[in-house]
């Protein structure tokens, strides 16, 4: 007979297992990438692999609680930069939490967008996400401090190159420096030179990157 108190004690372990399952899984797919297994992930966890399957049945149901996590995240740091007065400092609260999760999370993004599921993946942050970013982008040029050619969709294009310091030089927080320097470049100024072309529309730039996740290294 089970004692008073069990079953919520047995769904405290299970959370808890769940979480450990998540976390083991953000490193795993970090350093091995799309190849790694459920199995991997319950080895690196240090729990049964029945444990993972009883949770996911399967890696993109690992993967969509991952990208989850991420999203939920990145939109909570985006509503907060907009709750800052300074537009300013909003739009740059935002960016450097993003590209601070971002590299947290490096390799991760191959994962999200390379498997079966990531065009609904990309979509979900796009419909989340991308509204907010406008809004920022929007008061910034409305208070004359953003420079007025700059696009909502020049924004993952940033957190890509961003991205790209940390993954090839393996130094994790060297993209502020680079952020910087692009900030410089954002401020409105009088004397600026005006942007060649234009950003890529969401829909191409999404396109464009889960098409990039799912090529081979040799392609």
């Amino acid at each position: 007979m089970e004692t008073e108190g069990a079953a919520p004690r047995l769904r405290k372990d299970a959370e808890l297992n769940r979480r450990r399952v998540v976390a083991a899984a953000r490193e795993v797919f970090r350093d091995r990438g799309i190849g790694a297994t459920l199995n991997d992930v319950a080895h690196h966890a240090g729990v049964g692999v029945g444990t993972v399957y009883r949770r996911f049945p399967d890696k993109e149901a690992l993967v969509d609680a991952l990208f989850d996590d991420m999203v939920d995240t990145v939109e909570a740091a985006t509503r907060a930069a907009l709750s800052e007065p300074d537009a300013w400092l909003g739009l740059v609260a935002a960016l450097e939490k993003t590209c601070e999760v971002q590299a947290m999370d490096r390799g991760l993004r191959e994962v999200m967008l390379g498997t079966g599921r990531g065009p609904e993946r990309q979509a979900q942050m796009r419909e989340r996400v991308a509204p907010l970013i406008h809004e920022l982008v929007t008061r910034a040029k409305d208070a004359g401090v953003l420079r007025q050619d700059i696009a909502p969709p020049d924004f993952p294009t940033i957190q890509l190159m961003l991205g790209a310091v940390t993954d090839h030089l393996d130094r994790p927080d060297l993209w502020r420096r680079y952020l910087a320097l692009l900030l410089d470049g954002m401020r409105a100024r009088p004397d600026l030179t005006p942007l060649p072309d234009a950003a890529l529309p969401p829909g191409d730039f999404d396109d464009r990157l889960i098409a990039a996740s799912r090529r081979q290294p040799d392609q």
